[in-house]
């Protein structure tokens, strides 16, 4: 007997097939349901990306994410299992928290490049790790202390605006490194992308600190 396959891009790979859980019919590693008995099957251990149906990419439509989100999420709503078993309860939960899990970390942007960046294995340095690169770490210091110095509403809403358009231009700069597989450089940009996005974060409170002074 032939052994079945899926097309994946250019590639052709063999498709895993495992017994259901309920009937112990044969089924695609990947299946959401058993095509004989129609029991849900467990979520297996497919990367977020896989998971939704999507390419492996960061250039992913919010509207594109969104509808694989919230069509997959439909089958597994607990008001579909309500007549099954407890285990079929379970495993319908177990998909939807995975559902979720690769949702939210999908929809952000930033998040999403870790997680591409950690599967290629080069994963990010966490919250809290050093900054190992000295040119990063001097445009840190520098904007940290811009932002201390600033006395009025106005000042500090220009730092804002000035790390909104570095943001934007990390950002391309990140998309355009991740779709040429240059890792090295998207782990850069992703770690110059969170630090801007913090220092972004402290300056809308400052702002609304200084604003609140003066009302």
């Amino acid at each position: 007997m032939a052994t079945p396959v899926t097309q994946t891009g250019n590639a052709v790979a063999p498709v895993q097939i495992q017994p259901c859980w309920s009937c112990r019919g044969p089924l695609a590693a990947d299946a959401a349901f058993c095509a004989t008995c129609a029991a849900v099957q467990p979520p297996g251990q497919a990367d977020h990306f896989a998971r939704l149906g999507l390419a492996r990419r960061f250039d992913i439509e919010p509207a594109a994410l969104d509808r694989a989100y919230f069509t997959r999420q439909r089958l597994f709503h607990p008001d579909r299992f309500a007549g099954r078993s407890a285990r079929e309860g379970a495993i319908a939960e177990s998909r939807s928290v995975s559902l979720n899990a690769a949702y939210e970390t999908l929809r952000d942007p930033l998040r999403r490049a870790g997680y591409l960046l950690e599967l290629a294995g080069h994963p990010v340095a966490g919250d809290g790790a050093t900054i190992a690169d000295p040119e990063l770490l001097v445009e840190v210091m520098e904007r940290r202390e811009a932002l201390s110095e600033a006395a009025t509403a106005e000042a500090v809403t220009a730092i804002v605006v000035d790390t909104r358009e570095e943001s934007r231009a990390a950002h391309a700069a990140l998309a355009a490194a991740l779709a040429e597989a240059d890792y090295p450089a998207a782990r850069r940009h992703a770690t110059r992308l969170r630090y801007l996005a913090k220092i972004a974060d402290e300056a809308r409170r400052r702002a609304a600190d200084l604003e609140s002074r003066a009302a």
